[in-house]
């Protein structure tokens, strides 16, 4: 009784907390001076018309390592608790086997070695191998009938584990565009809504659906590994470009700015955006893989 008293005054708590949050919201008619300063220089020192991307990777940088770093870490501790141990598990088999074998050995009865012992064990023998040849005949017999049933069981069970037609031909139409507008989402991040992230994501969408239509494919998860380390590093050595060549670290500046709304244009923003896409979708599909296995 006490616990549903004490679960209803905090839920009558929670209630008054969230209604004075909703009766005192008020819609900002200004932006905050921060936020004002960030729209005001963004375009005009950037060249980026998406100012979430140019703040993204230039002002907060610093900000979006720490995150790239974070989903490699979670990519690196699941691919380690969820890591097959093929060698000790042999080592213990063998082990588990070696014991068994010695129990088994050690408790063999000793053979009688009288003579009323012996003919005990020869009757014993006869019954058993007449009791043997009757029940070969009726599984036999029992066989010969069950076995037009047998490949029936076996498509069933293939059915179940293979994906339907519709799951096939489906993936076969989406998959191409899905990974088209996940590249277009990466290349497109600092003209519109979209970036390195939201277009990793995507792509690894479409290698989930691929592995769900094919059960039995495997991913190359050493190339993913290298090509997400690649990029990883790539990234590193941009943003030391521009802390040597420009005003600090993930500065885009030491390439030219271009037109405002070009599609070459931004400085390294778009480079920047397309290494964070390639090493997010990388890292998304190795956890995926992952948890398949």
């Amino acid at each position: 009784m006490m616990r549903h008293i004490l679960v209803a005054i905090l839920v009558l708590l929670f209630g008054l907390i969230f209604a004075r949050m909703v009766g005192g919201y008020v819609e900002l008619d200004a932006l905050r001076p921060l936020a004002l300063d960030y729209v005001t220089r963004a375009p005009v020192e950037l060249g980026t018309p998406n100012i979430i991307t140019g703040i993204l990777i230039t002002y907060r940088g610093f900000d979006t390592l720490g995150e790239v770093a974070v989903l490699f870490m979670v990519a690196a501790s699941v691919g380690l608790l969820l890591k097959k141990d093929d060698g000790k598990a042999s080592v213990a088999k063998v082990s588990s086997d070696k014991v068994t074998g010695e129990k088994t050995a050690a408790a063999k009865p000793v053979l009688a070695r009288t003579e009323a012992a012996r003919a005990a064990a020869a009757r014993a023998a006869a019954a058993k191998a007449n009791a043997s040849a009757r029940a070969v005949t009726t599984g036999t017999m029992a066989v010969k009938s069950a076995r037009g049933a047998e490949p029936v069981e076996d498509e069933e069970t293939a059915s179940q584990r293979e994906p339907s037609e519709i799951v096939r031909t489906g993936t076969e139409v989406l998959l191409p565009l899905i990974f088209t507008f996940g590249a277009y989402v990466i290349v497109n991040g600092h003209l519109s809504a979209g970036g390195g992230f939201q277009g990793g994501a995507i792509v690894a969408s479409g290698v989930m659906l691929m592995l769900l239509s094919r059960p039995g494919m495997k991913l190359n998860v050493a190339l993913l590994s290298i090509v997400e380390s690649f990029a990883g590093v790539f990234y590193v050595c941009l943003g030391i470009l521009g802390l040597v060549l420009a005003g600090g670290f993930l500065d885009p500046r030491f390439l030219p700015i271009g037109t405002l709304g070009a599609f070459i244009s931004a400085g390294a923003i778009p480079i920047i955006s397309a290494l964070l896409g390639i090493k997010v979708g990388a890292e998304l599909s190795v956890i995926i893989d992952r948890f398949r296995s």
